[in-house]
């Protein structure tokens, strides 16, 4: 059984932070309809979605990816790099109480949960503007215990390392290489997104299905040659805020 923690989306998200894009009207209604859509492809993938409350004055906060890493051993609440997504940590802090102990990353230390990539064991922290050294420090103590390892790993021209790779079946990663560099993450198979669809990297795997922008579709067309099944969500108001399928989202199974 998976628990899929979701947000309703912010009245405000037209404020909300950009680093890479240009600021774009953000229709709010079709945001809240595309949302529920990726809700309900959630569901039909046998996550029981637990959805909180729009915070109206956080226009961030529907993306609460950024506010955990959930293992299942314990969450590390973040600190996330913008000052002013601090706010929505308390809420998922709450929220994953009941299913497990809380840890958290201390200042000077930035972690945005987006820059976090895990594979097995294996936790590759993006050094973006959103994340810091710091941050990894205070993981490999945290984590250290439960045997994991935690690398960082440098990004350039993206918001997050999740901007740029993500794990699409067991042995493969969905790469823009122009952003990270592939080598890093040891001998894995590698699917390249087409170059004219650059964000198209950011995909959630759940189970053997991978959720995956439909605006995308050539980068869609890869995975399937590959074997890889997609369930597409059109998300294309969130992503005028930065925003893409694991953002929306912090997923676990019960333990």
């Amino acid at each position: 059984m998976r628990v899929a923690i979701t947000r309703e989306v912010s009245p405000r998200i037209g404020r909300c932070e950009l680093t890479y894009q240009v600021r774009e009207p953000i229709n709010i209604d079709l945001a809240r309809v595309q949302h529920h859509r990726y809700e309900e492809c959630l569901i039909s993938l046998g996550c029981t979605v637990c959805r909180l409350p729009a915070e109206p004055e956080l226009p961030d906060s529907v993306f609460v990816e950024d506010a955990a890493i959930v293992l299942d051993e314990l969450a590390v609440i973040t600190r996330p790099g913008a000052e002013s997504r601090r706010a929505e940590i308390e809420s998922i802090a709450q929220a994953l109480r009941p299913y497990r102990r809380l840890a958290y990353i201390e200042a000077p230390g930035i972690l945005d949960g987006g820059d976090v990539l895990r594979l097995g064991r294996k936790l590759y922290v993006g050094l973006s503007r959103r994340s810091s050294q710091a941050a990894i420090q205070q993981m490999q103590d945290l984590l250290a215990g439960f045997g994991y390892t935690v690398t960082g790993v440098p990004v350039n021209d993206c918001l997050h390392l999740k901007s740029a790779v993500t794990q699409v079946a067991d042995d493969t990663l969905l790469v823009n290489r122009n952003w990270v560099e592939g080598d890093l993450f040891g001998s894995v198979r590698m699917i390249d997104v087409d170059a004219r669809e650059p964000f198209a990297a950011n995909a959630l795997a759940i189970g053997d299905v991978v959720v995956f922008p439909s605006a995308y579709t050539t980068t869609r067309t890869r995975l399937e040659t590959h074997g890889i099944k997609v369930c597409p969500v059109d998300v294309s108001e969130l992503a005028k805020a930065e925003g893409g399928v694991t953002c929306c989202s912090l997923i676990f199974p019960r333990v």
